[in-house]
């Protein structure tokens, strides 16, 4: 091939393009001269520093609330407590530090900030009466009071001091207990303990669910 004809292919392979690679040509032609029609140069822009996101949020760790692995999180939130302006959770990533996920998340925990905003989450007790068809929103002093009034009438109408053999076995059995394997171990400590204190069986952990 001579000379020429070498370089007539260089110069259209140049040339040569697609219908896409030759509308995004276009398009990036048309808005830069437009930018700079308006008196708008990129430069300056692309080479500003941006601001890191997390720079004037507050760091909060806690525990991912979804299953019995317990992996650490970091929330951040942002809001101005001078001017009383409520924090708001913006950004959820995982804990490196945390001995249990390393500052990994499955699908789930990665996907927490729409759990904390969605429209659907429960953020108040409620109660639905026997008989009843909907739910109420008590305060949370009226739902802890409930709770142990229930409770203690239970247990009074239903513990167990002797078995048939007349042996002391001090058991409540008409109500359990599931506790939330996120807890810590102290946590999951004192519950056991004040639930066997109370004479309770019934009880497990949601690590086993």
């Amino acid at each position: 091939m001579s000379t020429r004809a070498q370089e007539l292919d260089y110069w259209r392979s140049l040339v040569d393009m697609n219908r896409r690679q030759f509308f995004k040509a276009t398009a990036a032609g048309l808005g830069g001269s437009s930018l700079a029609m308006l008196g708008f140069s990129p430069a300056p822009a692309l080479a500003e520093v941006r601001q890191f996101k997390l720079a004037r949020t507050t760091e909060t760790r806690n525990t991912c609330p979804y299953c019995s692995v317990g992996c650490g999180i970091l929330m951040y939130s942002l809001g101005d407590n001078p001017k009383n302006v409520t924090q708001g959770v913006m950004h959820i990533e995982g804990d490196p530090d945390h001995p249990v996920n390393r500052g990994t998340l499955c699908p789930k925990g990665a996907g927490l900030l729409d759990f904390v905003h969605s429209s659907n989450r429960l953020k108040y007790p409620e109660v639905r009466e026997p008989g009843g068809k909907t739910w109420k929103r008590i305060s949370w002093n009226e739902a802890l009071d409930r709770i142990a009034r229930l409770m203690k009438a239970d247990r009074d109408a239903n513990f167990i001091a002797r078995n048939a053999d007349g042996q002391t076995v001090n058991r409540w059995l008409s109500t359990g207990f599931l506790a939330a394997s996120a807890s810590s171990n102290e946590t999951g400590y004192l519950t056991h303990k004040i639930n066997r204190a109370l004479g309770m069986l019934v009880f497990d952990n949601q690590a086993r669910v």
